[in-house]
């Protein structure tokens, strides 16, 4: 569908000529006209399918007819992280060159100037807040927010606020709101916690679910069956055969992160690590030296598995099995931007991981190649999920020690 098909103002339409955008995607062909009707709405879609704009474009739309309030708040944008909060502010900006919307992005990690640019943006009633919901209250609680004419409340990636802790935050806000909001949410998955958060916010919601894509052929899926103790020494391997440049390791916790960073910053690579435990502005500056090269290995919780834009990753490593398949698109998908669609991905897997990888080959509907562990490293178990459907042990090779790689490994 053409965007000039949907019930858009011509400002809006003009804007999105001047960007470029002519075809919908469907999250965006489904969505824009239900919220144009003033419907609540749930929407289950993941990163990359254009979300961002199903949502903004409606909202600006509506403000554009200058029926709603002037020098008010008018819609609220909540966002679980910084990074994204910046990332929709980019997106309305340009949507709304040719219309007389305002907007202002809330979020911490900053200094005191930015808190008093934000504040002043919330009392002159800049007519859309992008926040992020501590920061958000952090304003509320001195008593400065208006938010009687709010008629729009947009969640986006609710799932992930709720995993961050902040239900209790976005209940607050919502209570403040006019009976008569619009509500409108936005998440990548739709686990139980998320039906409760909708039945308390939303209104009589229409939903809409796009199925969750499989990753692009041209992402090449690899695999190493091995035991836990074998993953570092496979790595080093893997490191040293050729340099590693633009790669993002991927592990289930902030602790694992934390260790396996220190590991390989001790075998002389240049890698930093990603995680909650750093302050925003930490955060920023190591995304920073990553993109600009600076860093050539990243390893990160699923934090950056999501909404943040990362062009020409070579390589993205599982050093864990994610959570659910879902986790594991988001998580490779990392290597398909900005490069053609081409990447490769690597996932190891131990004993007790083989069963939750069966169930994300099940998921992809291929059998995903599995890469020979090197005889120096020791010998490696067998692929055998349904053996190991409940097995808790991480196990040591049998048979040869859990050598390493001799040598010294390459640095920047």
């Amino acid at each position: 569908m053409r965007f000039d098909e949907l019930k858009l103002e011509d400002a809006v339409l003009d804007g999105l000529d001047a960007m470029n955008f002519q075809e919908t995607t469907l999250v965006q062909e489904l969505t824009i006209p239900v919220i144009l009707k003033g419907k609540d709405i749930i929407a289950c879609a993941q990163t990359g399918t254009g979300k961002t704009a199903a949502y903004v474009l409606p909202v600006i739309n509506e403000l554009s007819k200058g029926k709603h309030a002037e020098n008010a708040i008018n819609a609220i944008i909540m966002a679980p992280t910084r990074e994204l909060a910046q990332q929709i502010d980019q997106q309305i900006e340009g949507f709304t060159y040719f219309i007389p919307v305002s907007a202002v992005a809330i979020y911490g990690g900053t200094d005191g100037i930015a808190w008093e640019q934000q504040r002043r943006g919330i009392e002159r009633g800049a007519d859309i807040v992008i926040a992020t919901p501590g920061r958000l209250i952090s304003h509320m609680k001195l008593g400065y927010i208006d938010f009687s004419q709010v008629s729009f409340f947009i969640l986006d990636e609710a799932d992930r606020m709720l995993d961050m802790g902040f239900y209790d935050d976005i209940m607050s806000i919502y209570k403040e709101l006019p009976a008569n909001c619009q509500t409108i949410m936005f998440s990548a998955t739709m686990p139980p916690k998320i039906r409760t958060l909708a039945q308390s916010i939303l209104k009589d919601p229409e939903e809409v679910k796009i199925a969750i894509s499989r990753p692009p052929e041209s992402i090449m899926q690899t695999a190493y069956i091995c035991y836990e103790t074998q993953k570092i020494a496979i790595l080093q391997n893997l490191f040293m055969q050729s340099r590693p440049q633009r790669v993002i390791i991927f592990s289930s916790s902030k602790l694992k992160v934390k260790d396996l960073a220190a590991t390989l910053k001790r075998l002389k690579f240049n890698v930093a690590a990603m995680h909650s435990d750093l302050e925003q502005s930490q955060r920023e500056e190591v995304m920073k030296e990553f993109k600009n090269g600076r860093i050539d290995i990243l390893v990160a919780t699923d934090v950056v598995s999501r909404g943040i834009d990362i062009n020409d990753i070579k390589l993205v490593v599982n050093f864990d099995i994610p959570h659910d398949p879902e986790d594991y698109v988001h998580r490779i998908g990392r290597t398909a931007r900005g490069t053609g669609g081409e990447g490769l991905a690597i996932t190891f897997v131990s004993i007790e991981e083989q069963y939750a990888f069966k169930k994300i080959e099940d998921f992809l509907k291929k059998t995903v190649y599995k890469i020979p562990v090197d005889p120096i490293i020791g010998e490696a178990p067998l692929y055998e999920p349904e053996k190991h459907k409940n097995s808790k042990g991480r196990g040591r090779p049998k048979g040869k020690r859990n050598t390493r790689p001799q040598g010294k490994s390459q640095q920047k």
